[in-house]
């Protein structure tokens, strides 16, 4: 069996690395000219579905290495104003496992061959069942299974099902990342917590490692190399619904929303890193009308786009990877239709990745600011 994936995001190379692994090719594609050609770093907070889904996709003697390069996180979840007093409650406080995804998509890349600059223009279904993708530059890819992991943009969406649509949610947030200094450990309380401003609201997030991402490599996995990254703190800036920076760099358009608040958090922005900082927006994808089964399907953000107040995102496509490699395997050992795997998938991805969607849209409206909606006390 051969299988075309498109999108080198960390649903499809969490895809591709859990066939490699059972012995079924898997050939990469992205449409972006380099695999580093845009911004990729922010921390992810895996839940225990999507850790146990991932650690499914790797082969067993990397476990120990991502054992050591992810962090244990604990949030209070707290609501506290611009003085960093405590005027409410997002929730319950949680604790989980956090890794940094710039450093989980070198992992997720080692081994593989990813054809960069291919953007799918198109696929046509061949007569013998199988799938021919075509691409705006360089040779069509003919496999057995066309994989869509290739974002809430999707092209292999756009033609397998069509009436399948981004909505945009209005919401706008800036994002970034500052060294974990002394000074910026003793923010600590506000970690996982919403800090209320006039009119935008900051979240914070700490990403720790239990060892150094590229010292650990070295230790554990020699055949690995991961960068060489440190201790952060991860920084992100809601603004009211349909915002815009309003300043050159997101950097100072945060600056320029938080005159008069805690001097901690000014720092923590002034000393941010400019290449790690960016605006984006928050874009949905809910899976409604199912296709019938066929040699083409979907994964992650392609079929379930969460907003990010949802934490669900990453761990929903990493459960993709790990439900369709399973149910694929069993079709290759047991002889079975490889239709019947693909529905089999498609039926409980739907299920869970729509109940996904649903749940981070519910979340959205305590994160977004709103003037009109007084913050609780």
């Amino acid at each position: 069996m051969r299988v075309s994936v498109v999108g080198a995001g960390l649903g499809g190379l969490c895809l591709a690395q859990g066939l490699r692994g059972a012995g079924i090719e898997a050939d990469v594609y992205e449409r972006d000219p380099a695999i580093t050609a845009r911004f990729q770093g922010y921390r992810l907070m895996l839940s225990p579905v999507g850790f146990e889904a991932l650690r499914g996709c790797l082969p067993p003697r990397w476990h120990p290495l991502l054992d050591a390069i992810v962090g244990d996180a604990h949030a209070e979840r707290l609501i506290l104003d611009p003085r960093l007093n405590r005027i409410g409650e997002l929730g319950p406080g949680r604790t989980g496992i956090v890794i940094d995804r710039h450093v989980l998509r070198h992992l997720l890349l080692t081994g593989l061959t990813v054809r960069t600059g291919a953007a799918l223009t198109g696929y046509d279904v061949l007569d013998d069942g199988k799938v021919e993708a075509r691409f705006a530059h360089g040779d069509p890819a003919t496999a057995d299974l066309l994989v869509g992991a290739d974002g809430v943009g999707s092209a292999v969406r756009a033609v397998l099902s069509p009436q399948t649509t981004a909505t945009d949610t209005g919401a706008r947030f800036v994002i970034g990342r500052t060294p974990l200094t002394e000074r910026f450990a003793a923010l600590a309380p506000a970690f996982g917590s919403k800090i209320a401003g006039d009119g935008v609201s900051l979240m914070l997030g700490a990403m720790r490692f239990r060892t150094p991402p590229k010292q650990a490599a070295e230790e554990l996995a020699p055949e690995v190399t991961l960068p060489d990254i440190r201790d952060y703190v991860r920084w992100a800036m809601l603004l009211p619904p349909n915002g815009s920076l309003g300043a050159p760099t997101a950097q100072e358009a945060v600056l320029s929303r938080i005159e008069g608040w805690h001097p901690d958090l000014r720092a923590l922005i002034e000393q941010a890193d400019p290449d790690n900082s960016t605006l984006l927006s928050i874009r949905v994808v809910e899976p409604r009308e199912r296709w019938a089964p066929g040699p083409v399907t979907l994964l992650g953000d392609a079929i379930h786009a969460t907003s990010p107040t949802g934490g669900n995102g990453a761990n929903t496509a990493l459960r993709d990877a790990d439900l369709l490699r399973r149910c694929l395997i069993e079709a290759v050992e047991r002889r079975q239709d490889l239709l019947g795997a693909v529905g089999d998938y498609e039926r409980q991805m739907f299920e869970y990745g729509g109940e996904a969607v649903r749940h981070s849209l519910a979340a959205l409206p305590a994160f977004v600011p709103n003037p009109e909606r007084p913050e609780p006390t």
